[in-house]
């Protein structure tokens, strides 16, 4: 299918827009060997005029022929430009934004490129368990790459100390891989092991 860019977009997420859609497909736990388990997944991204997209991703575990056994988990989150906030933009809380968007041009989110050529991101994604992420990284073209500069724990959640996830488009299918580390000596610089990866079509 296709990836068809909305025309109404807030200059801020035009970078972002290959995303924003439904997708949906099936992965494996760990590094994808033989043995590993097989799981569905439903993946959103959603904007609201607001200078961030709104994820949310729905996972199932499957048999092998891709039937539902059971639910897995959800994550929900936002993905922004990583930019220094100004006066005109929105929040804490419910303090509004100005009406117009912050950046009001293509040139001015043109001038937040980094020198790789890509965007500079941040993405914060929570989990069930008490346990919350906070990613920055890279977004050039139809690759994003993103390292965990924190991960919150609640005082009875599990171990979980870094993670780097990595996302692409390929022949318009989202690939994506997820690594992270549970031990005390784990960093997002090192000791991170395969957890998920996946190969998501967009769909209607």
């Amino acid at each position: 299918m296709p990836i068809e860019i909305p025309t109404d977009l807030t200059p801020e997420i035009v970078p972002l827009s290959w995303l924003i859609g439904e997708w949906e497909g099936r992965g494996r736990l760990g590094a994808g060997e033989e043995d590993s388990d097989h799981f569905l997944q439903h993946v959103s991204f959603t904007h609201n005029g607001l200078p961030y997209l709104q994820y949310r991703a729905e996972s199932w575990l499957t048999d092998d022929e891709g039937t539902k056994l059971r639910p897995l988990t959800v994550e929900t989150g936002f993905w922004a430009l990583e930019r220094k906030q100004r006066d005109e933009d929105g929040g804490p809380g419910l303090i509004p934004a100005d009406i117009v968007p912050v950046l009001k041009s293509a040139d001015e989110v043109e001038a937040l490129r980094n020198d790789d050529g890509g965007f500079d991101i941040s993405v914060s994604i929570s989990h069930p368990g008490g346990i919350s992420e906070l990613y920055y990284g890279q977004i050039k073209g139809p690759q994003i790459q993103l390292t965990t500069d924190m991960v919150m724990r609640g005082s009875h959640s599990k171990e979980y100390t870094a993670a780097t996830r990595i996302f692409g488009l390929v022949d318009g299918n989202l690939l994506w891989r997820w690594d992270v580390g549970t031990g005390k000596s784990a960093t997002a610089g090192g000791g991170l092991e395969a957890h998920a990866s996946a190969i998501l079509s967009k769909v209607g």
